[in-house]
């Protein structure tokens, strides 16, 4: 009995099957056939249209598996993968690129933004591409970035001429000068567009100096709700009740906890990879012009990553119809607007 059914049921079986799919099997076994007969002792060498034959049939035909004997199924698949993406090839070669080409002048105008700005990177880059109207990836402005092999440097040129024009000097909060004194800077910070409400510098800091600055800071119509700040001592008792008369609340961060004040934290580390690491301090007053001309930078050119690659003040998109593009030296050179002008 059981030999009976183990011959009635295949029998049985390709009985109720299609026309097509019988005709299907005859084609794939036929083929295997004549595969091992063209080989003749040795080991089944497929070619192209072999392959392409059974990749057809994978497609046509669901039951392709149980007639398959020379091969594995998982290799008929990756002939399949393989397929994919020699058309795909073909087709990017016919002239039908995914991508849009980056003309030649974007390209130099990439790479003379570099050369002009060392210390910038992709994404300042592609900010102030976006404020000249030309609208490609950041991706494409990190592949045509010039790449040096020494850390970013300004040159002589620049160097001597923020000396000559301007005397100012070096680092935030705690500056030394020539002569080894130490000045400290005052920094009121906006955290909507990152805008620098105040500033000033002082050889001697005190609680009732402080205070001052918050007053011409803030005056009486548009004073802020809260306040952070970290615990320094400089924040005395006197401070603390001037901050109360003014009706401000303070938010004190916890200690050595910079992160907790990121945005005063990352405006006082750019103004020190930027400006203040690359000039030399003469005196008080040398350091106070110095800010000046940085923050004037900071509010009009410089582009945001958290304000949509926009300036504090917002900066307008110039179109390409309104001339080419001319560069704009700021804070001594250090830094670059970049507008269209016509001609």
């Amino acid at each position: 009995m059981l030999i009976f059914l183990a011959t009635f049921l295949p029998t049985l079986s390709s009985i109720l099957r299609s026309r097509a799919a019988l005709q299907l099997e005859n084609l794939a076994l036929r083929h295997q056939i004549g595969v091992l007969q063209r080989s003749a002792r040795r080991r089944p060498k497929l070619t192209s249209r072999d392959r392409l034959l059974w990749m057809c049939l994978s497609r046509l035909w669901s039951d392709w598996r149980s007639a398959l004997a020379i091969v594995q199924p998982e290799t008929v698949l990756a002939w399949h993968r393989a397929g994919f993406r020699l058309f795909w090839t073909w087709k990017v070669r016919r002239g039908q690129p995914g991508r849009p080409v980056i003309s030649r002048e974007v390209r130099d105008l990439i790479r003379k933004m570099c050369r002009e700005n060392p210390g910038w990177g992709a994404p300042r880059i592609h900010g102030e591409l976006l404020k000249l109207g030309i609208d490609i990836g950041e991706s494409s402005v990190s592949k045509y970035m010039v790449r040096g092999r020494k850390p970013p440097s300004q040159t002589w040129r620049t160097f001597l001429e923020n000396h000559a024009q301007q005397l100012v000097s070096i680092d935030f909060f705690t500056v030394p000068t020539l002569r080894f004194q130490v000045l400290y800077v005052f920094l009121v910070l906006a955290h909507d567009r990152r805008r620098i409400l105040h500033f000033n510098v002082t050889a001697h800091p005190t609680a009732e100096w402080t205070g001052q600055q918050l007053r011409e800071a803030f005056p009486f119509a548009q004073l802020p709700r809260y306040l952070l700040r970290d615990r320094d001592a400089i924040f005395g008792d006197d401070f603390r009740e001037q901050v109360r008369d003014m009706g401000i609340r303070e938010v004190l961060s916890a200690p050595r906890s910079p992160w907790q004040r990121a945005y005063v934290e990352r405006v006082i580390g750019s103004i020190r990879r930027e400006c203040l690491d690359h000039i030399i301090v003469f005196q008080e007053s040398s350091l106070r012009r110095t800010l000046n001309s940085y923050f004037d930078y900071y509010h009009r050119s410089r582009t945001h990553l958290s304000l949509g690659k926009d300036s504090p003040e917002p900066r307008p998109i110039q179109p390409p119809k309104m001339g080419s593009v001319v560069a704009v030296p700021q804070v001594g050179g250090l830094h670059h607007r970049y507008e269209r002008r016509a001609a």
